[in-house]
C-alpha cells in the first residue's frame, strides 16, 4: 500500500512539475493526501457476540465497539478465586493444643501453691525450733527431721516449677509450629493472586476497545465471526488532519523549512481549485530517483526530496485525493 502510494506521489509529482514548467501561474509541486491508517485486531480469541462498527463511522478514544465471548475465562477466574479463598480453610490454629497446656499450667499451679505455704509454714517452725535447741529445750533430731522436711518439699517445688517451664516451652513451640504450617499454606496466596491479575487482564481483552480517534476506514470482521488474537476487525485513521506527502527538486530544496505555511490547492470541480491553509512538517534528508517509468537518461538523473504537508480537514479532503503545493 505505502509503495502504492509512494508511486502515486511521485507521478502526481512529475505532472505538476512539468505543468509548472509550461504555466508559470501552476504550483510548484503535486503529491497525494495521506493519512496514518491503524488496523484493529481482536486480543482474544471466541465468537464476536457484539460488534458495533460500520465504515465511514466516527470513533472516540476508549470507546468500547464489540465484544468477544470469554465465558471460559470467566469459569478459570472462578477456579481461581475458590483455590485463593480454599486458603484460609487449609490453615489450622494452636489454640487447642495451646488450651490444654494452658489447663494443665493452672492444674500445675493449683498444686504448687499449697506446697508453697507449706513451706512458708517449715520455715518459721524451723526458726522456732533452732531457737529451742540453742537453750537444748527440745533434741537436735527434731531439727535435724524438719530441714529433711524442708529439703524434700524445696525439690518438689523445683520440680513442679521445672515443669511451668516445660509447658510454656510447649506452647511456644505449638505455636511456632502453627505459624510455620500457616505460612506454608499462605505463601500459595501470592501466586494465585498474580493468577487472577492475569485471568482479569486476559477477560479485559474481550472488550473490543477502540484505541484512537478517528474514523473508519474498512471493516473486516462482522458479528458471530469467530476471532482469534491478531485477527483484523477494522481500519481506522484519524482524517481531521490530512497529510499532503509530495517531491520537490534540489533547486527547489532551499525554499522550504519545517513549520513553514503553504497553500495547498486541491480540485474543486467546475469551482476550480479550493485553497487550503498547509504547514510544512516534514522535509526528506535523503534524496530519491524519479520514478523508472521514466525512461530518458536526462530525467532518471533528476533526485528529488520527499515532503510532508499538514492540512487541517473539514471533511473535503480525502484519501488517495491529489492536492497541488504553492510556497
Amino acid at each position: 500500500m505505502k509503495k502504492f502510494v509512494f508511486f502515486i506521489s511521485l507521478q502526481a509529482f512529475f505532472i505538476g512539475f512539468q505543468s509548472c514548467n509550461s504555466n508559470e501561474n501552476s504550483s510548484d509541486a503535486s503529491g497525494v493526501f495521506e493519512a496514518t491508517e491503524t488496523i484493529i485486531s481482536a486480543e482474544s480469541s471466541g465468537r464476536l457476540i457484539d460488534f458495533k462498527v460500520e465504515e465511514g463511522q466516527d470513533l472516540a478514544v476508549g470507546e468500547q465497539v464489540g465484544n468477544i465471548d470469554c465465558e471460559n475465562l470467566g469459569f478459570q477466574k472462578a477456579q481461581v478465586v475458590a483455590s485463593k479463598n480454599a486458603l484460609k480453610l487449609k490453615q489450622t490454629s494452636a489454640m487447642p493444643q495451646v488450651e490444654i497446656l494452658q489447663e494443665q499450667l493452672i492444674t500445675l499451679h493449683k498444686t504448687v501453691a499449697p506446697l508453697k505455704q507449706q513451706m512458708i509454714l517449715l520455715q518459721k517452725e524451723q526458726k522456732r525450733v533452732e531457737s529451742l535447741v540453742k537453750v537444748e529445750a527440745v533434741p537436735t533430731k527434731q531439727l535435724d527431721d524438719l530441714v529433711g522436711q524442708i529439703e524434700v518439699l524445696k525439690k518438689q517445688i523445683e520440680a513442679s516449677e521445672s515443669q511451668f517451664n516445660v509447658i510454656r516451652q510447649q506452647i511456644k513451640s505449638q505455636e511456632q509450629l502453627v505459624a510455620i504450617q500457616n505460612r506454608a499454606i499462605m505463601s500459595e496466596q501470592q501466586p494465585l493472586s498474580e493468577r487472577l491479575a492475569q485471568m482479569d487482564n486476559l477477560i479485559s481483552k474481550c472488550l473490543v476497545i477502540n484505541p484512537l480517534e478517528g474514523t473508519v476506514l474498512i471493516k473486516y470482521a462482522e458479528k458471530d465471526e469467530v476471532v482469534n488474537p491478531g485477527k483484523a476487525l477494522y481500519k481506522i485513521a484519524n482524517l481531521k488532519e490530512m497529510v499532503l506527502r509530495t517531491y520537490i527538486t534540489g533547486g527547489q530544496l532551499s525554499m522550504v523549512k519545517i513549520n513553514q505555511p503553504v497553500k495547498i490547492l486541491v480540485d474543486n470541480g467546475k469551482e476550480g481549485f479550493k485553497e487550503l491553509p498547509g504547514t510544512i512538517s516534514y522535509i526528506s534528508s535523503k534524496a530519491e530517483f524519479t520514478p523508472k517509468t521514466i525512461q530518458t537518461k536526462d530525467e532518471r538523473a533528476n533526485l528529488v526530496y520527499a515532503v510532508k504537508v499538514k492540512v487541517k480537514n473539514n471533511g473535503f479532503l480525502k484519501i488517495g485525493m491529489y492536492g497541488e503545493l504553492k510556497f
